[in-house]
């Protein structure tokens, strides 16, 4: 079943929308993220903290983590700002029975409470400004039980990675695929490009993202009302160390 949220985006403020011809090559263009070594340790750590309960996931898209998690036996709700990801994920097996909310994951409410809100694949980046930011993991813990986890999956930014006064890193060179990254540090924007050689014809798609440190990430659950939990640097829980690129936290909502 479909919702319509009510929360729905100022359309002042840049956020990623996915429109119909992106939500069809969504899959093949991000294949190696539907992989099950990148999949299943996920939905593993996931179901480990859901214990049963019932998991919300923000920016739900076309089910890459939501139907494997589902088939674990925890019941999943998605909100999504796209209805044409919505779409897709209707079109896969079980897709059909879970139910998505459209609209924008900061601010859109569901009207009920879950053991486990998740948010992966870097999407907390999808929402431009720190205020939006700040707003979604208010909105993640409100929809939480008392005790219950939100865990973000996300990049760390790349800029010590750097050469030194530069500020584009390629992230994916293949011969049928660019992509990389313009980081502003005045606005904390990395603005992405893809490029796409498909049959023939170029696609590109460039989008801006609100990178984000981990320490800020903590601030903002604070005011949220909860507090850092475990942080790795993958699903695996390998050790996080000021050498990881990436990292797996999850905080924990304060028990009243």
């Amino acid at each position: 079943m479909v919702t319509a949220g009510d929360g729905w985006h100022s359309a002042s403020v840049p956020h990623i929308s996915f429109d119909e011809h992106r939500a069809e090559r969504y899959d093949a263009d991000s294949s190696d993220m539907f992989e099950p070594a990148v999949v299943d340790p996920a939905v593993s750590f996931l179901a480990d903290l859901a214990r049963g309960g019932a998991a919300l996931e923000l920016g739900i898209g076309t089910g890459r983590i939501a139907l494997p998690l589902i088939q674990r036996g925890i019941p999943v709700h998605g909100i999504d700002i796209s209805p044409a990801m919505v779409a897709q994920l209707q079109t896969k097996p079980g897709g059909a029975s879970i139910g998505v909310t459209v609209g924008d994951f900061a601010t859109t409410t569901v009207g009920r409470t879950f053991e486990l809100a998740y948010l992966v694949y870097n999407t907390i980046m999808n929402l431009t400004t720190q205020d939006e930011q700040v707003a979604c993991f208010a909105n993640a813990a409100a929809h939480l039980e008392p005790g219950g986890c939100f865990v973000i999956e996300l990049i760390i930014p790349a800029l010590q990675r750097l050469p030194p006064g530069e500020t584009v890193r390629a992230f994916t060179v293949t011969p049928t695929r660019l992509g990389f990254e313009e980081y502003d540090v005045a606005t904390q924007i990395a603005y992405s490009h893809h490029y796409w050689a498909n049959d023939g014809e170029l696609e590109v798609f460039s989008a801006p993202y609100r990178y984000v440190w981990p320490s800020e990430l903590d601030l903002m659950a604070r005011l949220a009302g909860m507090t850092l939990r475990d942080r790795w640097s993958d699903w695996h829980h390998a050790p996080f160390t000021s050498e990881s690129t990436s990292h797996v936290s999850v905080w924990e909502k304060t028990v009243q």
